[in-house]
């Protein structure tokens, strides 16, 4: 007669960790590590120029644009 084979090792024969305790934690995953830096002030000068430099323009053109349909 055949004895039933058993599909867990004997954890007494396996090397390794204790078999019933839990794993370490792992460390340096998150993203709150290292040393703090100071976040950036806002938007840079030139992408902020830019932007005004586009705003007035469209201001203007519409400004033209209705200045134009008034007088025809």
């Amino acid at each position: 007669m055949a004895t039933p084979s058993n599909p867990d090792p004997d954890p007494r024969g396996v090397p390794g960790p204790d078999p019933g305790g839990t794993p370490p934690a792992e460390s340096g995953t998150s993203t709150g590590t290292g040393p703090y830096r100071r976040p950036t002030r806002g938007w840079a000068a030139g992408p902020l120029l830019a932007l005004g430099v586009v705003v007035v323009l469209c201001a203007l053109f519409f400004a033209v644009y209705a200045i134009v349909l008034a007088v025809d």
